[in-house]
C-alpha cells in the first residue's frame, strides 16, 4: 500500500474531529493480524463485529481504527468514525488504486475467473511485474483488501470481481477503476437471486461501468448474451475485443489440458495481451506450461491401497452446471486404459431450475460414456435417474464415506475419476482431499 497519513484518511472519509497524526502503510480487518502502525477497519458480519476488538488492536499499537460509532473507552483521537465501515474500506482501496501507475485489469464471469486470473498472471509475468487478487478474494470485502494490498511497483494488476446480486459488480468496479475489463462467460450461477439469465448478464456487464475512459472490454463472443455484453461495453465508450471459436489467436497452443474450457481461458489471455498492445508470442511458453489449479481440474496420479494407480481430476471447487458439463466432456475425451468414473455432488444456487439442471447433468453423464456414475446429496437422485442401468451407479446422501467406497469397493488400476460439485453445499472437496492424502506416493 502507498503510505497515507491519518489526516489524509480523515479527508477521504470525510471524518470530523481531531485525529492523531500517523503514517499508515498497511490496512487490516483481522484483529489477530494487527501490528504496530496498522489501520484497523472494524467490519460487521453475521457472526462477528470488529468493534468488539477496537481496544485490543489499539493496545497492540494500531495507529488508528475505522468504526461506525465512537468506542467510549478507546482514545478518541485514534478513531475515524464513519457511517459504514465496509464502504469506507472500499473508498480507501479506491484511493490506493488511484496512486497505482501500472495497468489495472478487472475480471469477472460465472465460471473460471480464478483460473483465468492465474493464467493471465503467468502470461503477463513475461512482460513485467504482476500483482493479482489472492485466492478468490473477489467480493465486497476481498476487493478492498486486494486494492489496499497492491504492490505499487507492479506493472500490471489483475482484480477479480465476483457477485451474487445486482449492483455488486458496479460498486466493486467503481473502486478498482480498471483500464480494461474481462467477462469470461455468463452462466446460470446464482440464478436463484435473479429473474432470469439475462439478469446475470446485465449484472456481469456492470464491470464496464467503472472502466477508465478510452479503456477496453474483452468478451467471450460464444457465451450467453454476448450481444448484451458488447452493447453495454460500447455504451460505456470501450473498445471491444472478442475471443472465442471465431476470434482467437492464430498462434499454436499446446496446452497441458486440452478441454475446451482451457482453450477459452487461453484465448481470453491472448486477447487481453493483444488489447494491451504486447507481443502475444512471448506469452506462449507460460500458457502451454500452465496447469490446472487445486480444486479446479488439477490432475493427481495416486496409488490404490492394494496396488496399482489411478488418476484423480479434482474439480471440486465449483458445481456450476455449464462447468460441470465441460468437465464431463473433457473426461470423455481423455484417453486411458482404465474406466472413467464420475463422482458428482449437488449443484447450488439454482433456485427453481435446480431439478431441471440436475437432470441435464445426468443426461450429459449418460452420453459421456462414463462407466461409473456416483451421485452425492439428495438433488443428485434426479441426475442418477437419467443414467441407464447398463452403467454402474451409486448414491450417497452426503460426502461422508464416498472416499472409502471409492478406495475399497470401486477404483481399479488405471481408472480416471472426476470429482465435481458445489464446494460449500456438497463438500466434494473433502473427498478429493482424503483421496489425495491417502494416495500419495
Amino acid at each position: 500500500m502507498q503510505k497515507i497519513s491519518t489526516r489524509k484518511l480523515a479527508e477521504i472519509l470525510e471524518c470530523d474531529g481531531i485525529i492523531a497524526q500517523a503514517e499508515i502503510e498497511r490496512v487490516t480487518t483481522d484483529s489477530r493480524k494487527v501490528a504496530a502502525g496498522d489501520l484497523f477497519v472494524a467490519l460487521r458480519g453475521e457472526k462477528f463485529d470488529g468493534h468488539n476488538f477496537v481496544n485490543e488492536v489499539l493496545q497492540k499499537g494500531a495507529a488508528a481504527v475505522i468504526v461506525d460509532h465512537k468506542i467510549a473507552e478507546a482514545a478518541v483521537d485514534r478513531q475515524l468514525v464513519v457511517a459504514d465501515t465496509l464502504k469506507a474500506f472500499g473508498r480507501i482501496g479506491a484511493y490506493n488504486r488511484q496512486q497505482f501507475k501500472g495497468k489495472v485489469i478487472g475480471l469477472t464471469g460465472s465460471s473460471g475467473k480464478t483460473t483465468t486470473k492465474e493464467e493471465l498472471k503467468a502470461a503477463l509475468s513475461q512482460y513485467g511485474k504482476v500483482y493479482a487478487t489472492q485466492g478468490n478474494f473477489n467480493n465486497n470485502i476481498g476487493v478492498p483488501i486486494t486494492l489496499c494490498d497492491m504492490d505499487m511497483t507492479a506493472d500490471f494488476a489483475i482484480i477479480e470481481m465476483g457477485m451474487s446480486a445486482k449492483g455488486e459488480i458496479a460498486e466493486l468496479t467503481a473502486y478498482a477503476r480498471p483500464d480494461m475489463a474481462i467477462v469470461t462467460n455468463v452462466y446460470p450461477m446464482h440464478i436463484e437471486f435473479f429473474e432470469n439469465l439475462q439478469g446475470i448478464a446485465e449484472a456481469k456487464a456492470e464491470i464496464f461501468q467503472g472502466v477508465k475512459k478510452g479503456g477496453a472490454a474483452i468478451i467471450n463472443e460464444d457465451t450467453n448474451f454476448a450481444d448484451i455484453l458488447q452493447s453495454r461495453a460500447e455504451e460505456n465508450g470501450l473498445k471491444v475485443y472478442k475471443f472465442g471459436k471465431q476470434h482467437h489467436s492464430e498462434l499454436k497452443l499446446q496446452l497441458q489440458d486440452d478441454g475446451e474450457h482451457n482453450f477459452y481461458n487461453a484465448w481470453c489471455v491472448l486477447k487481453t495481451i493483444e488489447a494491451l498492445g504486447l507481443d502475444e508470442k512471448k506469452s506462449l511458453p507460460a500458457l502451454n506450461n500452465f496447469t490446472a489449479l487445486a480444486g479446479r481440474g488439477a490432475k493427481h496420479h495416486l496409488r490404490l491401497p492394494k496396488g496399482g494407480e489411478y488418476t484423480l481430476i479434482d474439480d471440486s471447487y465449483s458445481g456450476q452446471p455449464e462447468a460441470c458439463k465441460l468437465a464431463i466432456e473433457a473426461l470423455a475425451k481423455m484417453e486411458g486404459k482404465g474406466r472413467k468414473i464420475l463422482v458428482l455432488g449437488k449443484m447450488a444456487e439454482l433456485g427453481a431450475t435446480s431439478k431441471a439442471r440436475h437432470i441435464e447433468i445426468g443426461q450429459a453423464a449418460e452420453k459421456s460414456g462414463a462407466d461409473v456414475v456416483i451421485g452425492v446429496c439428495e438433488e443428485t437422485k434426479d441426475l442418477l435417474a437419467q443414467v441407464s442401468d447398463a452403467k454402474e451407479k451409486h448414491y450417497f446422501a452426503s460426502f461422508e464415506g464416498v472416499d472409502e467406497f471409492l478406495l475399497n469397493n470401486c477404483l481399479q488400476n488405471n481408472d480416471i475419476v472426476l470429482i465435481k460439485g458445489a464446494r460449500y453445499s456438497s463438500k466434494m472437496y473433502k473427498v478429493s482431499e482424503s483421496l489425495i492424502e491417502k494416495g500419495k506416493h
